[in-house]
């Protein structure tokens, strides 16, 4: 193997602006940031997502930011800061790259991920269909 996933996330870091868990939560409440849930929906069903976070998973998110595409959301088109996170920082880096190749440079993602926001016990909130526990799976065996 030429390239791993750790040099794949350090090449992303370098290229794209990582916020703290401090600097998100001054720009938390900024109608002009969106944060972006890249996680899958059985994550935010176990764990819960930041509070009014768009859920975008990565699996789709070229096609949500795309504007010829069927799927695009137009949160991704509103010119608008977005702050991705996964669950450990390690996806968003990958996916804010990702999308800044794509056009989009208002980008940035949270280091710490949801993890660190969580365990930090920023507000977190669930859907109704969702479990409201707030915890996460045992020896946390979900994607990172």
């Amino acid at each position: 193997m030429k390239t791993g996933c750790k040099e794949l996330v350090d090449v992303a870091n370098a290229k794209v602006k990582t916020y703290s868990l401090e600097e998100a939560l001054k720009v938390y409440s900024n109608p002009d940031v969106i944060f972006v849930d890249i996680r899958e929906r059985e994550e935010l069903d176990e764990e819960g997502k930041i509070p009014g976070a768009l859920h975008a998973p990565r699996g789709m998110l070229e096609w949500y930011v795309d504007p010829e595409s069927p799927y695009h959301k137009p949160e991704f088109s509103s010119g608008h800061l977005l702050i991705l996170y996964c669950a450990a920082g390690l996806r968003s880096a990958l996916a804010a790259e990702q999308i800044q190749v794509m056009g989009l440079k208002n980008v940035a993602h949270l280091g710490v991920g949801f993890w660190g926001w969580r365990d930090n016990k920023s507000p977190i909130e669930f859907s109704s269909e969702t479990n409201s526990q707030g915890t996460a799976p045992a020896g946390r065996s979900r994607p990172l």
